[in-house]
């Protein structure tokens, strides 16, 4: 495991506009006006089963940006799905905290350790929400399956939109291609699209490519786009550059509306 390229510096993210820093894989933290969230929250070196004394699974190629014991506290947890590489129950507990708030797909609260530690988990189904303060939540149908072990198929999966004051946030979490994030836009855009490009090969029917990720943010009104899902973990049988590279490309002459391409790079938004 090689350490992450860039360590964003949160110390000097202020209590208004809208900042982010790649964490790695899915892991994304978010300041929208002083209000701390983090999505799908994986500092393991491992992505998998998690044991007694170890986790079996994929090994971790490059670092977390941040470790879990300097990350800020976040008011919200979101996660999208109960997979593994998502779902980390190993930094769930160590989040675990009275002022977190965690919010989760339909049929998955039982998964989270020490919830009673948690100031609250919510289990939210498609078009639910939850509000903290001023903040909105709402989970949105995408194109994949949320079964942990393979045979508890009933569990949910979502994205996510994430709204306060005139900040616009959407998650896709984990899907493939799917019509449903044009009902997403309306006539107020999307500030930032978290969007996962990678595990697409030869998992296309589960994961989008890099060229679709980039039509559903655009679809959905995206002003900048934060890929993820890439270079983390070995997921798919693509090149580990490969999926950055091709969304470059789809992005064209508009590259300049990606908000980050390596892990621990940040962006902000006034």
């Amino acid at each position: 495991m090689v350490p992450a390229p860039f360590l964003p510096d949160t110390s000097s993210w202020g209590d208004e506009g809208l900042y982010a820093a790649w964490l790695g894989h899915s892991t994304v933290l978010l300041k929208i006006d002083g209000r701390m969230v983090l999505t799908d929250p994986i500092f393991s070196r491992r992505a998998g089963v998690h044991l007694r004394v170890c986790t079996m699974g994929l090994r971790r190629r490059v670092a977390p940006a941040l470790a879990i014991d300097n990350l800020p506290r976040p008011d919200a947890i979101v996660l999208s799905h109960a997979h593994m590489d998502h779902f980390d129950i190993p930094s769930l507990r160590k989040l675990a905290h009275p002022e977190t708030r965690l919010i989760t797909a339909c049929g998955t609260s039982d998964l989270v350790p020490l919830r009673r530690r948690f100031r609250a988990v919510h289990e939210a189904g498609w078009e639910e929400g939850v509000r903290i303060g001023s903040m909105g939540i709402t989970a949105f149908e995408v194109n994949h399956w949320g079964a942990r072990y393979g045979s508890d198929t009933w569990r949910g999966y979502n994205g996510y939109v994430i709204e306060s004051g005139r900040y616009r946030v959407l998650f896709a979490g984990d899907t493939a291609l799917t019509d449903r994030f044009r009902a997403l836009k309306r006539q107020r855009p999307f500030d930032l699209a978290i969007m996962p490009i990678g595990a697409y090969n030869p998992r296309i029917h589960h994961h989008c490519s890099p060229e679709q990720a980039w039509r559903m943010a655009n679809e959905a009104g995206a002003e900048r786009i934060l890929p993820v899902h890439h270079q983390t973990f070995p997921l798919g049988q693509e090149p580990p550059h490969e999926p950055i590279e091709r969304f470059h490309e789809a992005a064209g002459s508009q590259a300049d509306r990606i908000a980050a391409s390596r892990i621990g790079e940040q962006v902000r938004i006034l």
